[in-house]
Formats: structure tokens, sequence, C-alpha cells
């Protein structure tokens, strides 16, 4: 049983709008976007929203598919089943050919994959009163850091998913670049424009020069100076946040009685939203039962015992996300931990946060400067970054970003639909 909604009605507007979308599947969060006259170009795709959450809950007591909100609300209340987030991270990792088990039966993650596109083209397709056959999909600069043939693997998958998923023809565009395209429908002068989009996956920038009068044509490669990418994102953040802060309290760093220390891959898998469900298997529960029996600190043990046995992993990531964002305008929060035995409240702070996360913002500003090398521009002649992007607005990264261009006004677009409105521009333009 799937949950999705009912198929579109004819819309009056088909006829003088865009005859495809934009999709911007994202790490945390997916759009789509569709060019019409006189309208936002972002659809909506869950309550009124156009965000829909990159998250799938099967629901084992209602045998049923939830998406979105919906499915992080089911797996919240406490229904049995399985929570799969981050599906994105999937593609350029050897995991895209395997498959996990869901409610009793093997699940591909090529279909689980092709079954979330699915559900975001129908939901867009409603919102749009007219289906799309053509589309034109954002992707990273680098789904995989050097590695030209990985790389280009992943994005021929992600094409298979979604030709699987209802679509006959497909475009590329860079993300950056996307956002590049809906920054530059609000300016009037030309600028040479860096776009920062630091989404929950990977951090992308674009070097374009941009202006009104650029925007009419066709063919944009002249204007692209330079392109890059890191594979660091918001989900990198919260993991290293949770590595750092509440970790320890299970355990991690801790001695067994042969002075050598609890292995870290039980933590890094907890902490890692693509992998936290490795965390359930029956091999893993007999070997953390094992660890328990040889720990020198058997509290701490006894509550990444507890965690596990909930299949609380997911909630301890929504709670380390939840303490990143909060550290976005705060410098210190209290963030309760109900669902872990003691129930402690870990006290976050900006400086420790800054400091767990302190070596990936390194890597981003590297992949700047490498930028600006390679398009042989000076910091100076920029006269503007332009951020998008959910994880953008951390603080550090921010700061690291604009100390690097000191010159440049620093321009905020819609962190969650700036990509997605630029790919219904440039759907437009190549499939009219």
């Amino acid at each position: 049983m799937m949950k999705s909604e009912a198929s579109p009605a004819a819309s009056p507007l088909a006829s003088s709008a865009a005859h495809a979308c934009g999709v911007d599947f994202g790490t945390s969060n997916s759009t789509v976007g569709w060019s019409r006259p006189g309208q936002s170009a972002m659809l909506a795709l869950e309550d009124g929203k156009t965000t829909l959450p990159s998250v799938v809950f099967f629901n084992a007591d209602e045998d049923a598919v939830y998406f979105g909100r919906a499915a992080l609300a089911n797996y919240l209340v406490g229904y049995e089943g399985r929570l799969m987030r981050s599906l994105k991270s999937l593609l350029g990792t050897s995991l895209i050919d395997g498959q996990t088990e869901v409610m009793g039966r093997a699940l591909p993650f090529r279909t689980l994959l092709a079954q979330f596109h699915g559900e975001l083209k129908r939901r867009a397709e409603l919102a749009a009163g007219r289906s799309f056959d053509s589309a034109v999909l954002g992707r990273p600069v680098h789904f995989v850091d050097g590695d030209a043939e990985a790389d280009q693997k992943a994005e021929d998958t992600l094409a298979e998913i979604a030709e699987e998923a209802g679509y006959r023809h497909i475009e590329f565009q860079y993300e950056p670049i996307a956002a590049a395209f809906a920054y530059e429908a609000t300016i009037d002068r030309e600028e040479l424009v860096l776009v920062a989009d630091i989404g929950g996956g990977t951090s992308d920038f674009s070097l374009i020069r941009l202006s009104p009068e650029r925007a009419r044509c066709d063919e944009r490669h002249d204007d692209i100076l330079a392109s890059a990418g890191v594979h660091v994102g918001g989900t990198d953040f919260d993991k290293y946040l949770s590595l750092t802060t509440v970790m320890p309290l299970l355990g991690m760093g801790s001695l067994l009685k042969n002075g050598s220390e609890v292995p870290s891959s039980y933590y890094f898998n907890l902490a890692t939203w693509h992998t936290i469900n490795l965390a359930y298997t029956q091999k893993i529960w007999s070997q953390l039962q094992d660890v328990l029996r040889d720990a020198a600190e058997r509290d701490r043990l006894e509550r990444l015992l507890d965690l596990v046995r909930q299949r609380a992993g997911h909630w301890l990531a929504i709670r380390m996300e939840e303490g990143k964002i909060g550290l976005s305008d705060a410098a210190t929060i209290a963030l309760p931990l109900e669902r872990l035995a003691g129930a402690p409240t870990l006290a976050l702070t900006r400086s420790g946060f800054d400091h767990a996360i302190g070596h990936l913002v390194e890597k981003v500003a590297d992949t700047v400067d490498g930028l600006l090398t390679d398009a042989g521009v000076r910091a100076g002649d920029i006269d503007t970054v332009f951020f998008t992007g959910g994880s953008s607005g951390v603080p550090l990264l921010r700061e690291t970003i604009s100390a690097l261009l000191p010159a440049a006004r620093s321009v905020e677009g819609d962190l969650f639909g700036s990509i997605g409105a630029g790919l219904a521009l440039d759907a437009l333009r190549k499939f009219g």
C-alpha cells in the first residue's frame, strides 16, 4: 500500500506554462519547480509546503509507505517500521547496488530511490494540474570527490532512477548554477557572483557572470568561469556534533577491561544518517553484548544498547540536527535527550560546534580557494556571494567564506527553493 495522492486534473495554466519541470533531489529536502506566468515556480508538495523531506518510512503496523514529514511523524510517534533518510547519499557509493530488508522483504536501494522519485513526481503533477515527462534534474558538482568515473556512474544511476519514476526526457544542471539562474532573475546590472550552495550532503560553488541581458541567452557556457564542490554538507555537521557531544555519553572513547577502546565503528554508524540502520543487525547486537561484558564503564554501554534496542538512532540524529540548527541562532542551547537512559540534557555551545566541524569548514574554504585559482580571478573581483542551501546558515561556514571574499556583499537566497526555481528556468530554456 502506497500513501500517495490522487492523479492530477487538467489545469488552465498548462497551455501557457513550461512543458518541463526542474527537480531538486536533496539529501535532506527535495523540491520541484515549474515556470508559469505570474506565479511562483515552486510547487507545493506536502501540506502546502514546497519542500518534501527526503525521507521514507515503511510502517509495519499498517503495511504502508509514508513520505516526507508524514514519514518522520510516523517514526517519532513510535510505529513499528523502518525509516530511511539521506537517500541521495547512496549515489556514488557501493551501497546503491545493494539491498536492505524492509518488512520481511528484500528492497534494492535503486528501487527505494525510484519509489521516492515517483512520489515526488506524483505530488508535483498534482500541484501543477498536469503531467511531466521531461525534467531538468539538479546534481552536485561532484557526487564523488576525485573519481570522475564514479561521479559519472552516479549521474547515470540517477538518470535511470528518474526514468523508472516516469520521466522520458532528462537533462542535468549543476545545482549552484541553477541557483545562480534564480538569483539572476532579481538583479538589474551585471555581477560576478560566487554561488555557495551548502546542502545536506555537498558544498558546491560556481563562479558565474550574471546580468538581465545574459539571462536572455540560451547558451551560458562562456558565462561560467569555474565550478567546484566537496562532499561536505549539513549531515556531516550533524555527524561530528554527535560524535563530539552525545556519543561519549554512549561509551565512545571509553575503555574495555583489557585497556583498549570500545570500537568506534558503532558510533560512526549511529552518527551517519545513511548508515544508522546498520546498527540494528543481529550481528551487531551480538557484538555489542560482548562489548558490554568487557566494558570498564558499563553504564555508558548499557545506554548504547538501550538506544539500539529501541531502534532510536534516527531519533537521536534528528535531535542532533535540531541542536545544529539551534546553534545557528544562539551561543548555547540545552538539548533534552529523554529517550536515553537517565534522560540527560546535553549542553551545546557554538564554540564546541565550531571546534567539531572546523576540519570540515577548512575543506570547504580550500575548495573556494581552488576555484578562484582555476578561474584566474582575484577575490576582490567578486561582487556578490549568493548563499543558498539549508546548511549555508551555519555561522562558522558563512563567516569563513565571507572572510575569503571581504569585498563581496553577501546575499541570502531562498535556502530551500533557489535551486528548484533555477532548475525550472533551465527546464523552460531546454524544453520550452
